[in-house]
């Protein structure tokens, strides 16, 4: 897969890329964990997801966050992270105009900044969230949720409280026109130490159950006139 280097708000930014051989495939962005606990592009369910999205067609692009690697800058403490990611997406999708939608998919801290750039972004159709940390992070910016997509969790995760996801999922769950699919991978902690197989493969069959059209939310009740 290709090494490239692309220019980011706060100086270059380091990732690797694989295009399509379809001019209009979707897009996929890989976020990584956090930049100041060890997180980078090369984390071992980052690199999983890449290549799960890469051998379904997809043109796909995971990076180093502003400060990691061989990208410029310093940790932003997600302001400029989330600057970053909305760099890497339009730099993608400058090489590849024909494509015109793209999912996102983030662990942990990444998990946090995909879900804000679902909010800017209306061409991402599906997102990715393993392990996210309502606990940590504000996630009250989801109002609405403009995207179907899959909230997934180790039920063994101190990092990430099983509670708090739930919290964040039941709230995602009563909004309509969306569809929150949830998944607990039993005895996993927020590393999923020993369980990254298991993980995913349930990522990989919610991705095939989305492109297989399935999974589709029902549509909101009309009003009786």
């Amino acid at each position: 897969m290709p090494e490239v280097i692309f220019n980011g708000p706060a100086g270059r930014l380091e990732g690797r890329y694989q295009p399509s051989k379809e001019k209009s495939a979707p897009i996929a962005l890989i976020l990584h964990p956090h930049p100041q606990f060890g997180g980078t592009m090369n984390n071992q369910i980052v690199y999983q997801l890449f290549y799960m999205f890469q051998k379904r067609g997809f043109t796909t692009l995971r990076f180093n966050f502003r400060g990691i690697g061989r990208s410029q800058g310093e940790f932003d403490h997600g302001a400029g992270e989330l600057s970053d990611a909305a760099s890497a997406l339009d730099w993608v999708q400058s090489l590849h105009p024909d494509s015109k939608t793209c999912w996102v998919a983030g662990y942990s801290f990444g998990a946090w900044i995909g879900m804000q750039l679902l909010m800017r972004r209306p061409e991402i159709e599906g997102f990715m969230s393993i392990a996210p940390q309502p606990n940590t992070y504000d996630f009250s910016f989801l109002a609405p949720c403009p995207s179907s997509g899959l909230i997934i969790n180790g039920d063994a995760d101190k990092v990430a409280p099983e509670k708090d996801v739930n919290g964040l999922v039941e709230k995602l769950k009563t909004q309509k026109g969306i569809l929150i699919t949830h998944r607990t991978v039993p005895a996993a902690n927020h590393f999923f130490n020993g369980q990254v197989e298991t993980l995913m493969g349930e990522c990989e069959d919610y991705l095939d159950r989305r492109l297989n059209g399935e999974l589709v939310p029902e549509p909101a009740a009309k009003r009786i006139r």
